[in-house]
């Protein structure tokens, strides 16, 4: 979405309302999916189901142990939803294609925006839903809220967000309000003008670049007013604001300060409810463009009349901001590219988060396993990589190799079971197909390949873990693998 305006500063043209709203709408919902997953998948274990429980007990299956499996379909159809809206207007679901320099290659029709507002509703409900089991489960247990406000995950530092002409959180347009650890607005700036308030510092050891305020400076990894470190998050959105414009939002809004002490709120597990308030947010802001009369307009794009040249595109991705600026020549060929990713805004603070939860938490080289796993803490970071490929053998074994835990799904035609039965076997339970050459000539088979690889002493001991998921149908593979850092 960056790109997309950021190719439109570079034709210098300025896109209908409807071109507009449409990009907004799929924004939100693609936020409700991100967010939704990001909590439930990867943040939210460690507070539902509690910091100190075992590891294994900390996902998605332990959540819906606890609460119930009807989460478990709600953030499915969380992702389903999102994704619908995603291809209804992108075209694609991964890597969306609809988007032109003035706008988009086509609309959407009164049959679908039904569709798409009826989602929206149902989003808006899981947001309910999600704010009160976080109040239910996290912040009526003074334990979990102690966590919350405890020093080891606490830095002073500044925060920038995108916010609307009211100076309320905004996704999609607007410009980026910066405000100090006190919590006054440094300013305000527009996406051209980003290099004057944002610069990159370099260290010897990483190729790792470190972004700060460069009104403030670079005065190391430290926090504090004197230091130009900053955060993008959701919790930096929250803090940049002065509120949100939805109807429900600035209800929790207000709350989420008054439970914590008031602006801005300097504690990064607080980023977590953040991430649930923005989640109602987007939700209801998906209505409202879904319900908005011009959404349906055919006047979808604005013709460039310019010849390309430069331009910057700023939209908050769910970890942070997001900056793409573009440079090319007169045929609109890029030339040169900067940007200045969502988690990129974060290196800095990270580094420094690390050092102070290390010494807190690690003491005559004893480690707290339960801390230290945390997936609000910089030491756990939980990796799910999601790739679709069409490998076998060698080639297929080598990408397991390190993973925790892997899903491998086939879709296959065994003129055994209709189209669309889901088959589950685990990889130890397969037979190995090298046995009277019935494998591919081409390659060995999986589980030969994996004692190969177990031979040459390469990290599968977890291989036991993979699971193999047959869907009869006339398709390809996608593997999903499940990684600890």
């Amino acid at each position: 979405m960056a790109g997309a305006k950021a190719v439109d500063a570079v034709y210098d043209v300025d896109p209908p309302r409807t071109e507009k709203m449409l990009r907004e709408l799929l924004y939100s919902a693609y936020f409700v999916a991100d967010h939704t997953t990001h909590f439930y998948a990867l943040a939210g274990p460690d507070f539902v189901i509690g910091p100190d429980a075992p590891i294994v007990e900390r996902n998605i299956l332990g959540i819906i142990h606890k609460v119930g499996l009807e989460i478990g379909g709600k953030v499915i159809l969380a992702r389903k939803f999102g994704h619908n809206v995603i291809e209804m207007i992108g075209g694609k679901i991964i890597h969306p294609c609809t988007s032109i320099p003035g706008g988009l290659t086509k609309g959407i029709t009164e049959e679908q925006r039904q569709e798409i507002e009826k989602m929206g509703h149902w989003a808006v409900e899981l947001g309910h839903f999600s704010l009160k089991l976080f109040e239910d489960i996290v912040l009526k247990n003074s334990t979990y809220l102690d966590l919350i406000l405890g020093d080891i995950y606490t830095h002073r530092t500044y925060y920038i967000g995108l916010v609307d002409e009211n100076n309320k959180v905004n996704f999609y347009d607007g410009k980026v309000s910066v405000v100090d650890p006190e919590g006054n607005r440094l300013g305000k700036y527009a996406p051209k003008e980003y290099t004057d308030w944002i610069a990159e510092h370099v260290e010897p050891w990483t190729y790792l670049k470190f972004p700060y305020l460069k009104k403030v400076g670079w005065k190391g990894f430290v926090d504090g007013k004197e230091s130009g470190v900053y955060i993008a998050t959701p919790l930096s959105r929250l803090n940049a604001a002065d509120g949100m414009a939805t109807p429900r939002a600035p209800e929790e809004y207000e709350k989420f300060y008054k439970t914590l002490g008031g602006k801005p709120v300097h504690q990064r597990l607080a980023t977590h409810w953040a991430r649930l308030i923005e989640l109602l947010y987007a939700a209801e802001r998906w209505v409202e463009l879904a319900t908005d009369p011009e959404i349906t307009s055919d006047n979808f794009r604005t013709i460039p009349t310019e010849k390309p040249t430069e331009g910057v595109g700023i939209v908050e991705a769910p970890r942070g901001t997001l900056t793409h600026h573009y440079w090319t020549d007169e045929r609109g060929i890029a030339t040169r590219v900067n940007l200045i990713v969502g988690t990129t805004n974060n290196y800095a603070s990270l580094q420094m988060s690390t050092n102070k939860a290390a010494r807190a938490l690690i003491k005559g080289g004893k480690v707290n396993e339960g801390r230290l796993t945390d997936k609000g803490n910089p030491f756990k970071k939980l990796c799910i990589q999601i790739e679709k490929a069409s490998l076998g053998g060698l080639s297929l074994m080598e990408k397991l190799i390190d993973a925790d835990q892997t899903i491998i799904v086939d879709a296959i035609d065994t003129h055994q079971f209709p189209k669309g039965t889901v088959r589950i076997f685990k990889l130890k339970d397969l037979p190995d197909l090298n046995s009277g050459h019935t494998a591919s000539i081409h390659d060995t088979s999986l589980a030969n390949a994996i004692e190969v690889g177990r031979l040459i002493c390469w990290n599968l001991i977890n291989i036991f873990q993979a699971f193999v998921v047959y869907l009869p149908a006339k398709q390809s593979v996608l593997m999903l693998s499940n990684c600890a850092i």
